[in-house]
C-alpha cells in the first residue's frame, strides 16, 4: 500500500512578491479560471485567501470591462 503525499501549492502572488492584482493583466488572470471560464477555487489555484479574493474581484472587473469573456465560445 502506497501512501500519497500532497505537494502544497504556493500562492503565485506571494511567491513573486507581487503586491496588487491588476484586472488589466488578463494573461495572469487566465491561470485562475477553468476551461469553462469559471473562477478556480483555492484548492486548485493554490492562492492564499487574501489573493483569492483579489483575483476573484479582478476577474469580475475584467469581465465587465470586456477584457475577459463571461462564457466559453
Amino acid at each position: 500500500m502506497v501512501k500519497k503525499t500532497h505537494k502544497t501549492k504556493v500562492c503565485h502572488y506571494c511567491a513573486h512578491n507581487l503586491i496588487a492584482v491588476d484586472y488589466k493583466d488578463v494573461n495572469t488572470l487566465r491561470r485562475f479560471v477553468s476551461s469553462f471560464l469559471k473562477i478556480a477555487p483555492r484548492r486548485r489555484s493554490g492562492l492564499c485567501a487574501k489573493h483569492q479574493r483579489q483575483v476573484s474581484r479582478a476577474i469580475k472587473q475584467a469581465r465587465i470591462a470586456g477584457l475577459m469573456a463571461f462564457v466559453q465560445k
